[in-house]
């Protein structure tokens, strides 16, 4: 593959990029700072023909041990401007516990429900992320707060789109269905008192260290299995006595069942042995069919 891309480097291990802290090697790699960098490195991957895929924080995703046969492009453009009183300016690479402490400081709501979520903004389009409302009765997602975006579509064009375009759904957008690039994103927010936006992120927080592993002591992808309405995923799990259960270096966390942790040593192999393991139990002990909501890179 020959790219004309700037500071292009090749076999690149993938794992200290992930929050897994797993996964082989990328044929190719390159970080990217600005929009323009980033618009040349995919132009360079389509008119190629190379496979290529965009690295944010790493979460929600699983690196192959044989790694990804193709361009990895960290996204680092992350420049963010408050436009007004109310709205924020972020390009896609931009890390949204960064954009929390600016809007925070400017007293705008909006951002902080997302607390300990570790996801850029281009990331947080891709999935609709979202996090529990502050009385634990919905889910607040992104969508809420966008307003308009800049969008590198598939076919090469540069279109500014509104939040309707993306077909925000849970977990779910557009942009895994069409190979449209999110290059940056105007937020609509709020003004609130510091007080209250300070309460919602110590809630979230506490609820977060109560319920769930962390990731500096656990390194994991966050949930695995998507959501069954009415049936939480890693209620199933744990119905069918499969906390604690282990494959080679990775573990069905006994803190919530539905996030595989890497106690040390995992390798994405023992993660995918112990996704099926843990499929086949819950569909033999209790019927349900568990789908993963993680993405996979990379060759198995």
């Amino acid at each position: 593959m020959s790219l004309n891309i700037p500071n292009l480097e090749r076999n690149k291990l993938l794992a200290p990029f992930t929050t897994y802290k797993i996964g082989g090697l990328a044929d190719l790699f390159v970080e990217v700072h600005t929009i323009d960098e980033l618009v040349h490195a995919l132009s360079e991957a389509r008119r190629n023909s190379t496979p290529f895929f965009l690295l944010g924080c790493g979460a929600n995703i699983l690196v192959t041990d044989k790694g990804f046969c193709g361009l990895v492009i960290r996204n680092m453009a992350n420049k963010v401007t408050i436009l007004d009183s109310d709205r924020v300016f972020a390009e896609s690479g931009a890390i949204i516990a960064d954009l929390i402490v600016q809007c925070y400081n400017r007293r705008l709501s909006g951002f902080e429900h997302f607390v300990g979520i570790p996801s850029t903004v281009g990331g947080a389009m891709w999935q609709n992320l979202h996090f529990l409302s502050p009385d634990r009765q919905r889910m607040m997602f992104i969508e809420e707060i966008v307003q308009t975006s800049r969008i590198f579509t598939e076919e090469g064009q540069f279109r500014t789109v509104g939040v309707d375009y993306f077909q925000f759904g849970y977990d779910r957008s557009i942009l895994q269905v069409r190979k449209d690039v999110v290059l940056d994103v105007t937020f609509q927010l709020s003004p609130k008192p510091k007080e209250e936006i300070q309460a919602v992120m110590d809630a979230n927080i506490v609820w977060r260290n109560e319920k769930q592993p962390q990731l500096a002591e656990y390194p994991s992808c966050g949930s695995v299995f998507k959501k069954i309405k009415d049936v939480g995923a890693g209620r199933l799990i744990e119905q069918a006595g499969l906390k604690g259960m282990r494959i080679g270096g990775a573990e069905v966390s006994r803190k919530h069942a539905n996030f595989i942790i890497n106690t040390g040593n995992a390798r994405a192999s023992d993660v995918l042995q112990l996704i099926k393991l843990v499929q086949e139990t819950v569909k033999q002990k209790l019927g349900y069919t568990l789908e993963t909501e993680i993405t996979m890179i990379g060759e198995l």
